[in-house]
């Protein structure tokens, strides 16, 4: 227990004993940790030179959660109940000394003790939702004895994470320390009395608010079960005992630890943070960064300089002339005025913020920047002059990225002469808001640049994935695919908000025509203008969404697209859209079938799949797991299914394969199965086996 080896250390300062947990990098509450606290718990307890306990973490930190590389093996003893059992039994006082992140199973630690002292850095969350599970060692019994049953269905439902001083005005923390916080536990440690929150009353809260608490989560528990679950389990702290509340919501957490949505969440956990690690650049080091650049404050680029500037950087904003630059300065003043209306930051957040962008026409400012984000149109002749210009004024060393969405990015950098410092940085829409960020590396991008683009996006608050240089890279790569197919559905008989309502059923937020709608019909039409020379003649093409762009139906923009909308913006289906599509299946000579929802959701989980497994075997995508994270932070697949390439695993790639036949017989060249999805059906093996 007390030896250096031990993740857990006791120290003796006079009658009170100080239990430090040191388990880098997050202090999570593995097997060792759980035995070790256990273990000092038990011992200072039975000890009678011992009058007080203070549970903390090296410098402060406290216990960030469970370990989660244990949820996928058998339990190891002593159990996290067991450990937060014997926490609240104890006779003698205990306090929580919380400087930094107390998170899941850290929070229900500290919900044992009988105080709370918090740093300014100190957060609190029962986030175990993000994991498809609930608290599962006692937090769904506790945190309402201390907020109420609706905070508690809110914060537990929601998974939020609390700063502070918010944790403190609601109870969960007693103090907020500004100086030392381990100094302030030992001077408070003589005065704290017994309270276990464990035998406080639930206090009865406003019966509105609770309803209005429950029918919210209701609403999100669509497609987690686990909400559902915490309604149900929190409902028991005040509707029996919590020795009853605390049997019920174990049995629930032991339910979904191995359900498919917790296991999908697991492999998103473990995917999230692998995604920025890029074998061979452990030696890069990332350029600095003290001042960035953001060409062209069109709707993209207002909102890139925003997720910079929230990053607390300067940005110059750079346009053509001073009109467009003032234009851009607008649309980031909106983009700021937004987030103030639905109080999530302040006004005094937005000034500051405002401070630090600089509208600009004039390009000799750009000298200054260590960075500089082009965009500008999705044009080759547009962006390779840009970068022709650079040139001459960027100055040496500094990284020069791409916006494109589709665009070559060995061309772009080839308008350079210095090729090793362009990266494609690709945002996406709402920049400020989604948090995906694909980091593009072309054929000459020098590691360091790669280096600063991963550094960059972690500071932004964003989401990594390094990708190949290819049309479209992993993610519009991978969604033209789907797109196509979904096409080729309602040409052959699926309507497309049938379609929509099967992807809705899936758990996507949005089916894929409302989406185009919401996005605009025109940017796919000019793509696909400018690929027609060299599209496949052997390959399906389907012209309904061109004949939609024809007719200006552009999607929410001109209310009208594949949906009608009405002045309020709520859509309807169009019967013009429908004979519009009957007239396009009557020219090809196509008799209509109908597609159960399933029928439709199998077809496009393949054909992502499929097309993921093509990105995986030229290089393109790094791992599989780097797929599913693209499209569940920037395409909108449902978190609880893992990403494409997950929920194929658990499809069985064998009938993946013949669900590609399938899509192949529909459409023709360019829908192949991959080779990839072949060797592995055939072998038995998994996408996720593979690298």
């Amino acid at each position: 227990m007390s030896t250096s080896t031990s993740p857990v250390q006791v120290h003796r300062h006079g009658t009170v004993a100080v239990i430090t947990i040191d388990h880098p990098p997050v202090n999570a509450l593995s097997q060792a940790v759980r035995q070790g606290l256990l273990a000092a718990v038990r011992k200072l307890d039975a000890d009678s030179s011992v009058t007080a306990l203070v549970i903390t973490g090296v410098e402060g930190r406290f216990i960030a959660g469970a370990d989660i590389r244990e949820m996928n093996q058998p339990p190891g003893e002593p159990l996290l109940p067991d450990v937060v059992a014997a926490i609240d039994a104890c006779t003698k006082p205990l306090i929580a000394a919380i400087g930094g992140p107390a998170l899941g199973a850290g929070l229900e630690i500290a919900l044992a003790c009988d105080a709370r002292l918090g740093g300014p850095a100190a957060q609190l969350g029962l986030t175990e939702i993000r994991l498809g599970l609930i608290p599962g060692a006692g937090g769904t019994q506790r945190l309402p004895r201390l907020v109420g049953v609706a905070r508690a269905v809110s914060l537990i439902g929601e998974g939020r994470v609390l700063k502070a001083p918010e944790a403190h005005d609601l109870g969960l923390l007693d103090e907020v320390v500004t100086g030392d916080l381990l100094v302030a536990a030992l001077e408070r440690a003589p005065h704290v009395a017994k309270r276990r929150v464990s035998e406080l009353p639930v206090p009865r809260g406003d019966a509105a608010a609770e309803a209005l608490a429950f029918s919210r989560a209701r609403k999100a528990a669509k497609s987690v079960p686990a909400i559902e679950a915490a309604i149900r389990v929190i409902s028991a702290a005040h509707e029996g005992d919590f020795a009853s509340g605390l049997a019920q919501e174990r049995a629930a957490f032991l339910a979904l630890r191995g359900s498919s949505e917790a296991r999908a969440l697991r492999h998103l956990f473990f995917a999230e943070r692998e995604a920025g690690k890029v074998p061979g650049m452990a030696e890069a080091v990332a350029r600095h960064v003290a001042m960035v650049a953001v060409i062209g404050a069109g709707t993209m680029g207002a909102g890139i300089a925003v997720a910079l500037a929230d990053a607390g950087l300067p940005v110059m904003l750079v346009e053509r002339d001073d009109t467009a630059a003032s234009a851009g300065l607008s649309r980031v003043r909106d983009l700021y005025e937004r987030q103030v209306k639905s109080g999530r930051i302040s006004e005094a957040d937005v000034a500051e913020r405002l401070g630090r962008i600089l509208p600009t026409s004039d390009w000799s400012c750009l000298a200054a920047a260590d960075l500089i984000v082009e965009a500008a149109f999705e044009d080759m002749a547009v962006k390779a002059d840009i970068f022709r210009r650079l040139d001459a004024v960027a100055k040496s060393g500094a990284v020069l990225a791409t916006n494109t969405s589709y665009l070559d990015l060995d061309a772009i950098a080839a308008a350079t002469c210095r090729p090793q410092d362009v990266v494609g940085l690709h945002f996406f829409a709402p920049a400020h808001v989604m948090k995906l960020l694909e980091v593009v590396r072309g054929r000459a991008t020098a590691p360091e640049v790669i280096a600063t683009a991963l550094t960059l996006a972690r500071r932004a608050g964003k989401q990594p994935v390094v990708a190949g240089n290819c049309d479209g890279f992993i993610g519009n790569r991978i969604y033209a695919a789907y797109r196509r197919h979904a096409e080729y559905l309602v040409e052959d008989g699926a309507a497309p908000d049938a379609v929509d309502a099967a992807l809705e059923a899936y758990g996507f937020a949005m089916g894929i025509f409302t989406v185009s709608d919401m996005s605009g019909l025109d940017i796919a039409f000019a793509m696909r203008k400018r690929r027609a020379a060299t599209r496949d003649s052997r390959e399906r093409y389907v012209a309904i969404p061109d004949r939609l762009c024809e007719l200006q139906r552009l999607g929410r923009k001109t209310n009208a697209g594949w949906y009608a909308y009405d002045a309020a913006g709520r859509k309807s289906v169009d019967p013009l859209v429908t004979q519009l599509i009957a007239a396009a299946r009557a020219e090809k000579g196509i008799v209509p079938r109908t597609f159960t929802a399933l029928e439709i959701q199998n077809r496009l989980l393949a054909v992502m799949a499929n097309e993921g497994a093509k990105a995986l075997a030229e290089g393109v995508a790094l791992r599989a797991s780097d797929i599913d994270v693209v499209f569940v932070n920037g395409y909108g697949f449902p978190r609880t299914k893992g990403g494409p390439m997950w929920a194929a695993d658990q499809m069985g790639l064998p009938r993946v394969l013949a669900e590609m036949k399938a899509a192949q017989e529909a459409g023709g060249s360019g829908s192949e199965p991959a080779p990839l999805l072949v060797e592995l059906a055939r072998t038995g093996r998994s996408f996720a086996d593979w690298h």
